[in-house]
């Protein structure tokens, strides 16, 4: 190929990566859904978007290596806290839900595909993995229950490297029988998973040393977290093949739980160019389906998309599932949660063609039909998996569950209003001290490291879905609400700051609480003369009560900014800042106190 037609090329495959993005982010579906289809007819209609031209045999290496990158994020997103409760699940679903996957899809492929058996053992093996790239997306889009979202999510990142390590020993037994010496496949497979170890844990010394020790900061972080992962998984692919995804996860999952460990704030780049990496990787892989080779494959390969997913996975899920405490709603949701996706493809792509030529039967067939699988799989879950969830009852709670950051006694009365209109309360303070102060209140505390962790490595901060940052420090609250903005599922709010103090308080943006002059230093002084933080039951605003939120009847927290109140609807609950109370009295009030004592929230 000329320059001009490779410079085409790769900005083509760019431009179709992006606008497929942008284009399922709008539509509020799975990207997958517009990436394949749109990789494959680029594919078919031009000859510029074809990365085995454009990449030669370099291509198979860079989707290796960019795999690696993306399990390694998928890592750095896994709190080994979290799953502590479901551990027993994970390793079920990954040690019995394999094997399982692997025989029905083997067998799937021989009688319904009529692939040889040689190939359809290996596109059985293919077909094991699921992956974080299209799990992720489904479960934010569904929004299941806590502990489901979380057992899904690291199953889904945990299968992809014990998937991409069984194809590799399946081909290795087809092709060469010798190829690591003699000695049980199991063996081989245990050989690989002890080198992707081994490498994971020196690729994470060195994270350690460029992190902890030369302080390189948060661009030159990024940077030397790039360059380790692609080292430690280069050279455990040199070594044995395909065990360079072990040591990304494994170094993803020490940089993300390891107390040693001084990560930088998260990456706008580095998530940026995951995102990127993954659009291209799908668009280029769809792009080598030529369509002839797929014209006759689609209704057998239908066929096995539906022993797959009607038989194959919930066999697994019962089985990894068996003696929990999951009730019978999670394990139905967990039996129809499954898609493939890119370590499928880049597995299947690796296989086939070097089966294709040591003249393996059937071998051709293999790309095509995972191609078909991923199409089916993932365009079924993102169109039902969010009415399923619905109908089995795990989707997580509309209700808005707030985080307050502050512990000021102003704060905790504001607390145990919106606890006694109907909301889930969660606080968080710094020291000890106000930390007892918020428990004597009733109110639940977060943990303490909570903050600390979603500010510096980027981690979600589970169960929230509102912050609100009212701590007495305005510059505190400003930076606060810039950097973990990104970790939490709903919205940031903070404080106006105090006349405009502060060294960055004034200029960082963010959507600012309450009416305009209704700053920290006013409440406390209308608090000192004796108003109070109070719930109205009918939602109406009285003379000389300050309106500061509404919670909707359906438990949404519609909070006053410095843009405007939110508007009345019926159901309402006002949270006030009320008068004087010593010389007014409403008889529709509930003052915080008095709500708690009759009316606690469910």
């Amino acid at each position: 190929m000329t320059a001009d037609e490779v410079l085409l090329g790769v900005a083509l495959t760019l431009v179709l990566a992006v606008g497929s993005q942008v284009l399922a982010s709008r539509l509020r579906i799975p990207s997958l859904v517009i990436l394949l289809p749109v990789g494959f007819l680029a594919g078919a209609l031009t000859d510029d978007v074809d990365p085995q031209r454009l990449l030669g045999t370099a291509f198979q290496p860079v989707v290796g290596l960019a795999v690696a990158v993306i399990l390694y994020d998928a890592g750095l997103a896994l709190n080994l806290r979290a799953i502590s409760a479901h551990r027993r699940v994970v390793i079920r679903l990954i040690a019995l839900g394999t094997p399982i996957t692997w025989a029905f899809a083997g067998f799937g492929s021989a009688m319904i595909l009529g692939l040889p058996q040689q190939a359809a053992l290996m596109l059985g093996a293919i077909l094991v993995v699921s992956g974080p790239t299209v799990v992720g997306p489904l479960l934010a889009v569904v929004r299941p229950a806590e502990r489901l979202h979380r057992i899904l999510r690291w199953e889904g990142t945990l299968i992809d490297p014990v998937g991409a390590i069984l194809g590799a020993v399946v081909f290795g037994a087809i092709v060469a029988p010798t190829r690591y010496g003699p000695g049980p496949q199991v063996l081989h497979f245990l050989a690989s998973f002890a080198v992707g170890l081994v490498g994971g844990a020196l690729g994470t010394a060195l994270l350690w040393l460029l992190l902890n020790k030369l302080r390189l900061g948060e661009v030159l972080g990024t940077s030397a977290q790039l360059a380790a992962v692609v080292a430690a998984a280069a050279t455990c692919d040199v070594v044995r093949d395909d065990t360079g995804l072990i040591a990304a996860i494994v170094m993803g999952l020490a940089a993300a739980n390891l107390p040693s460990f001084d990560m930088p704030a998260r990456r706008p780049f580095f998530e940026t160019f995951v995102q990127l990496i993954l659009g291209v990787l799908f668009v280029s892989i769809s792009a080598t389906v030529a369509p002839q080779t797929v014209r006759h494959h689609v209704l057998p390969t239908l066929g096995l998309v539906a022993l797959l997913v009607l038989v194959a996975r919930p066999v697994a899920a019962y089985v990894a599932t068996l003696r929990s405490d999951l009730s019978w709603a999670e394990r139905g949701f967990i039996a129809w949660m499954y898609p493939r996706g890119i370590v499928a493809a880049a597995t299947a792509t690796t296989f086939s063609a070097a089966l294709v030529a040591e003249g393996v039967a059937g071998a051709s067939r293999i790309m095509p039909a995972t191609f078909l699988v991923i199409v089916a799989t993932v365009t079924l879950y993102g169109l039902t998996a969010g009415p399923v969830a619905r109908r089995l009852g795990v989707t997580r709670s509309v209700r808005t569950r707030p985080l307050l950051v502050g512990s000021d006694p102003w704060v905790i009365d504001l607390g145990r209003a919106l606890r006694t209109a109907g909301l889930d309360v969660l606080m968080w303070a710094a020291t000890d001290e106000q930390r007892d102060r918020v428990a004597r209140a009733g109110l639940e505390l977060v943990p303490d490291e909570s903050i600390a962790t979603a500010a510096t490595r980027g981690a979600q901060l589970e169960h929230v879905t509102a912050v609100l940052l009212l701590t007495a420090e305005d510059d505190f609250n400003a930076l606060a609400s810039a950097i973990i903005d990104d970790t939490v599922d709903g919205p940031v709010y903070r404080l106006q700051p105090a006349a405009h103090r502060g060294v960055v308080a004034p200029y960082l943006g963010c959507a600012i609480l309450f009416a305009a002059g209704t700053t920290r230093p006013a409440v406390e002084r209308r608090i000192g003369n004796g108003a109070t933080i109070l719930a109205r039951r009918d939602g109406a605003v009285p003379a000389g009560h300050e309106l500061l939120f509404r919670v909707r009847a359906g438990g949404q927290l519609a909070p006053v900014t410095e843009d405007g109140e939110p508007a009345p609807q019926d159901g309402d609950t006002t949270v006030l800042l009320g008068p004087d109370l010593s010389s007014v009295r409403d008889p529709g009030i509930a003052t915080t106190n008095e709500r708690r004592a009759t009316m606690e929230p469910s």
